[in-house]
């Protein structure tokens, strides 16, 4: 009876031994979690408080701030179409229009239609007091790579053209490239991205006023 007593005595000494190696092995364990961003584990006391008079806070004697920066902010305005898109940063507009809406299939000749289009960009060019414009086209990666230079060139030049005439100044420098397959801006792999990819891209500065 005595020698169960003491097993049994012996038994529940482990028992509890091991319960807390458990336990003390879980919480390390929990503790050292990578998944847990460190100050976000569970604490018992509030946080520290800061006060707002702690000279450490403070820029030391003869520091100053650096100068104030404008971020370059974008503003992105699409029609509901998705034929024409308007980028304005602090230094530049940027229109972009979709080859559909400009040309037949795998044509450079303008439509009676696009015209307009381009005219309401030759104006804000002249809103902006712009003297620099580039003119970019650019197609999807169906074809050959060299057929899409030479199709995105010439509908760069195309909309030159008449940007050229509407604007009528001899101020303004044209540069004027073709960049085919290059710097798409959507998926080549749907129908979709392709259309958004199949583009002429007018840009110029803003003005400082």
């Amino acid at each position: 009876m005595t020698q169960t007593r003491l097993t049994m005595t012996a038994l529940t000494t482990a028992t509890f031994l091991l319960t807390t190696t458990l336990y003390a092995t879980t919480t390390a364990h929990a503790k050292d979690d990578p998944s847990v961003p460190p100050g976000t584990e569970a604490t018992a006391s509030a946080p520290v408080e800061v006060d707002p008079n702690d000279p450490d806070l403070k820029l030391p004697e003869g520091a100053t701030l650096a100068e104030p920066k404008v971020l370059d902010i974008k503003q992105v305005v699409e029609d509901q179409s998705g034929d024409e898109r308007r980028e304005d940063t602090n230094a530049d507009v940027k229109f972009a229009l979709q080859a559909e809406v400009l040309f037949g299939k795998d044509s450079a000749k303008l439509s009676a239609e696009s015209k307009a289009r381009i005219s309401a960009i030759a104006e804000e060019i002249n809103t902006q007091n712009a003297t620099k414009v580039r003119v970019f086209g650019f197609t999807d990666n169906l074809g050959s790579s060299a057929h899409g230079d030479t199709l995105s060139r010439s509908r760069a030049n195309a909309v030159h053209d008449v940007l050229d005439s509407e604007l009528n100044d001899s101020n303004i420098t044209f540069e004027v490239r073709g960049y085919g397959e290059q710097y798409p801006i959507a998926d080549n792999s749907t129908e979709s991205g392709r259309k958004k990819n199949r583009r002429v891209e007018v840009s110029f500065p803003r003005s400082d006023g």
